[in-house]
């Protein structure tokens, strides 16, 4: 943690800031190690506060170094963060701040300090992951996957209801080490599969269909996310053509993730293969996007990527095709960027499974 502010600090500099105020939890916990839901850092050269709550007193004492002096505070964060005075050009998470809460934070800091939006200092560091994150992510996959594997390979799915198959998709995660989901499972049969963030329903899934499975974990502080859609049977010939396709689409765009391109033209390679089968209107989102503390980060795999891929992004790659009132297909992989290219976390055959 100690290394991390140190980057911070760095990163500061280049900003001219003097130092940042850190309330995201997310951030916070990234920064300091801090687990609980409210605290915040005044972290940059030379300085470096970590205040909490009473309740959080004794927790902050196990997880924040010694170098953050952690106080306990009654009531007021923002109050006694700025005690005493700070630097005269201090950066705040603009990206996390109301407007209301900004002009609280003036009126506590006064006129003698410049306030200068800092967003995105702390997410931008954390999108190069470390190797121990990694391993984090790669442990939430793994559970995520081994879930899947009980509930919808070998539970089987035909009769069930969506709801109930995402319920259990999230026990079963849980029961395997997971302190939750990374984000609600989408488990969506037939039709209800052409909505690519459908939300599951209390209706049972038929035999003889395309369903689409989307789900994560979330393990000591990283997140997980996959996509699989499998079979419930014999299909329609259309159905199979187009899960080839989007697995075609997502096989070429997964050979082209490696260090060097721009998020827009790893998701042009998915595109064009989409867009000459005639699906150009049918795969409307990105193709992915960076997953860590947070399920969703950047970079994007998008037509607005500009950030360019490095070494230890980890970064999803989702195609899909969604024909309206007929099925979805979307088929999701979690992939790390290495030095040379790529390592696909996700474990799960992309075959066309068919489940009972």
């Amino acid at each position: 943690m100690s290394a991390r502010a140190g980057r911070v600090d760095a990163e500061l500099r280049e900003r001219e800031l003097d130092a940042l105020i850190v309330g995201s939890p997310i951030n916070l916990r990234w920064l300091t190690g801090f687990t609980g839901s409210n605290g915040m850092a005044v972290v940059g050269p030379g300085v470096r506060r970590f205040l909490t709550d009473f309740r959080y007193l004794a927790q902050a004492r196990g997880e924040v170094a010694d170098e953050w002096g952690h106080a306990e505070i009654a009531s007021d964060l923002l109050a006694r963060a700025v005690e005493g005075g700070l630097p005269a050009r201090v950066g705040f998470e603009d990206d996390h701040v109301t407007v209301r809460q900004r002009k609280r934070l003036g009126e506590a800091v006064g006129e003698g300090v410049e306030l200068v939006p800092g967003g995105g200092v702390v997410e931008g560091l954390r999108l190069v992951k470390e190797p121990d994150e990694i391993e984090r992510i790669r442990a939430a996959a793994r559970v995520a996957d081994e879930a899947f594997r009980e509930v919808v390979l070998e539970g089987g799915i035909v009769g069930r209801t969506e709801r109930e198959v995402a319920l259990d998709l999230e026990v079963a995660m849980r029961r395997r080490g997971a302190d939750g989901v990374s984000f609600s499972p989408i488990v969506a049969a037939g039709p209800h599969g052409a909505l690519p963030h459908a939300t599951p329903r209390d209706v049972p899934i038929p035999a003889g269909t395309l369903v689409v499975v989307d789900w994560g974990a979330q393990q000591d502080g990283y997140a997980s996310d996959c996509t699989r859609t499998v079979a419930t049977g014999e299909l329609d010939p259309r159905d199979r053509a187009v899960y080839d396709l989007v697995l075609r689409a997502q096989l070429e765009a997964l050979a082209a993730v490696r260090p060097g391109p721009l998020g827009r033209e790893i998701d042009a390679v998915a595109r064009a293969v989409i867009d000459a089968a005639g699906h150009a209107e049918h795969f409307g989102h990105g193709l992915g996007h960076g997953v860590g503390m947070d399920v969703h980060e950047e970079p994007r795999l998008s037509k607005t990527g500009d950030a360019a891929i490095v070494a230890g992004h980890v970064v999803t790659v989702e195609p899909g095709v969604y024909l309206p009132d007929q099925i979805g297909v979307r088929i999701e992989d979690l992939v790390v960027v290495t030095g040379d290219g790529h390592d696909v976390i996700s474990s799960l055959s992309k075959d066309l499974l068919t489940v009972s």
